[in-house]
């Protein structure tokens, strides 16, 4: 009976062009540990259906994790981890959900303020990162009638080199076929409103590192930090951007002790 007045709520919301298929190591092994754990597919994503040229906002892409915030009971509370660009998703739903949220793990995650235009910490990355180190990325318009939305589709050598250079080559070779289009959404983030203080500002954040990380280094993650101080830093040693396939367990350590310290 103790263990399940300890059971928390993992929210796990995934990166770019990846879908809830990336947790199916983490994912057991947070239940083991008797946590509630739910993965889901951003819009695009995964196996939702919807193609990329039809999602032209953070808030559409956004859209199953705040339908999935907004269906919660009043008095339940979930801590929502992002990896990567789902950072992003997890500013927007910390925004309109704040009370709904004990705490937000950044996952080597894009993490905004609320001081800049949203698409700031993306632009100080684009600004950083020098176009050959997208490798065989493709970026391509949505339509001729849409020039200022452009998709984003990682190729087989950005998969091996940047994202998963550490990972088991059974999880690169799963990548290389269920990776889909993606979005930046820069045109949308740089005329949307900042994020608050009093909703995303007010949501404890937990920032974790990951020190072999190639695609955003452990130098811009410090950057990030730096711009807009957490609440605790954890940093996993010898992972490269996708900790979940790369090092699980070390990350299941980590999430655990977050929900021990913070929910």
């Amino acid at each position: 009976m103790a263990k399940l007045n300890q059971q928390k709520h993992f929210v796990l919301v995934h990166g770019a062009g990846h879908g809830a298929w990336c947790w199916y190591k983490l994912k057991p092994l947070l239940e083991a540990n008797g946590h509630q754990v739910t993965s889901l597919d951003l819009a695009a994503s995964g196996i939702n259906m919807k193609p990329i040229q039809e999602v032209h906002t953070l808030c559409e892409y956004s859209q199953p994790l705040l339908e999935l915030l907004a269906s919660l009971p009043p008095d339940e509370s979930v801590i929502l981890v992002g990896h990567s660009l789902g950072g992003l998703n997890l500013a927007l739903a910390m925004d309109k959900f704040p009370q709904k949220i004990s705490v937000s793990v950044y996952l080597t995650a894009f993490m905004p303020d609320t001081v800049h235009q949203p698409s700031y910490v993306l632009d100080q990355y684009n600004a950083r990162t020098p176009s050959e180190a997208w490798l065989d990325t493709e970026f391509l318009p949505y339509s001729n009638s849409l020039q200022h939305l452009t998709s984003m589709f990682f190729g087989p050598k950005f998969i091996s080199c940047k994202l998963y250079q550490l990972s088991p080559t059974e999880d690169r070779e799963l990548a290389f076929t269920l990776v889909r289009p993606s979005s930046l959404f820069l045109h949308d983030l740089s005329n949307a409103n900042k994020f608050s203080s009093q909703g995303y500002g007010s949501v404890r954040r937990v920032f974790i590192i990951c020190e072999e990380d190639k695609a955003i280094t452990k130098e811009f993650q410090q950057w990030m930090i730096s711009n807009n101080p957490v609440d605790e830093l954890m940093e996993i040693q010898g992972s490269d951007h996708m900790p979940m396939f790369c090092k699980p367990n070390e990350l299941c350590h980590c999430l655990c002790e977050i929900a021990q310290k913070y929910a």
